[in-house]
């Protein structure tokens, strides 16, 4: 427990953090890891975003002092390789979960509706009929059975799907009843799948999964979404799939990120792009704040912090 004679220093991204902490016995300072021009003061506590830029993550490895790290997102694999040693480590499960789902049900309604095409007709003012897909009736495959695969799959079940396959490294039924296939079921059902859905962490066994092979399985007209993390799809492989016009992708995360201006993705044919903005909504924020203030005052006050990564 942090005394009266003991300050807890705490580093946060926003202002509106800094004022909720400023609490006896607590310092908030605000130092954002990517618009601070200067690596951050001593702290114990750092409360931060996933840095948009990677190569400003290694400040983490830099902070005198620090005792913790808070993540404001549940994916923490960037700042593994960056924690020093007894510093522990938790993110914010339960709070984003809602908002990612949403932004990835918005990505496959938007794809399968041509709203983009739709779209640039308005702004052209042609009046034009156009026939699209539907999730009604389509076959899907869900891949990661987390806290946003099945936050996900909540979502698509009213709109009648043929089929919703949920896989996931390990068989198994999941709690709320459903079955989980192994990877291994994959390849039986992808080439007749309309809709291929990512939502997996990033790790060393997902990294580039969606391979050449993988794209070429997949069905004609059929569409990827990437809600997961930009690696788990070689982007040299789709891009080469989005051209020939066989695909379509909805993709909220790339590899690179951020995605050069220049990128053969930005003009792809029949590819949707969003900015790592899936949890970018003001219900997040009012979530992941209230989690992460109740972290920091656990923390000052020596008691059980939730969604612990690293002890």
């Amino acid at each position: 427990m942090i005394g009266i004679s003991l300050i807890l220093r705490v580093l946060v991204p926003w202002q509106d953090l800094v004022d909720e902490l400023t609490l006896p016995g607590i310092e908030p300072i605000l130092w954002h890891i990517d618009d601070d021009p200067h690596d951050a003061p001593e702290a114990d506590v750092l409360v931060t975003e996933r840095p948009s830029n990677p190569r400003l993550r290694s400040r983490v490895s830099r902070i005198k002092g620090l005792k913790h790290v808070h993540l404001l997102s549940i994916g923490y694999e960037w700042v593994l390789e960056h924690l020093p040693k007894q510093v522990s480590l938790t993110n914010s499960k339960g709070a984003v979960e809602d908002a990612t789902a949403e932004h990835c049900l918005a990505l496959v309604l938007a794809s399968l509706r041509q709203l983009p095409r739709v779209g640039q007709q308005q702004r052209e003012r042609q009046w034009t009929r156009t026939w699209t897909s539907s999730l009604h009736g389509s076959k899907v495959v869900l891949l990661g059975a987390g806290g946003v695969g099945s936050e996900i799959r909540s979502r698509l079940l009213p709109f009648k799907p043929a089929e919703l396959t949920s896989i996931a490294r390990t068989e198994r039924v999941h709690e709320q009843g459903y079955p989980v296939h192994s990877f291994n079921r994959l390849w039986a059902i992808l080439p007749t799948a309309d809709v291929v859905i990512v939502a997996l962490p990033q790790t060393p066994e997902t990294k580039q999964l969606i391979d050449a092979e993988f794209l070429s399985a997949m069905k004609n007209g059929s569409l990827l979404v990437n809600v997961g993390r930009g690696p788990l799809i070689d982007t040299e492989a789709l891009v080469q799939e989005l051209q020939s016009g066989r695909l379509h992708a909805a993709l909220d995360v790339t590899d690179p990120e951020p995605l050069p201006a220049h990128h053969a993705l930005w003009s792809a044919p029949n590819c949707i792009i969003t900015p790592h903005m899936a949890g970018d909504t003001d219900q997040f924020i009012a979530l992941v704040s209230e989690l992460a203030v109740n972290q920091v005052i656990a923390f000052a006050h020596g008691e059980k912090l939730a969604n612990r990564i690293i002890n």
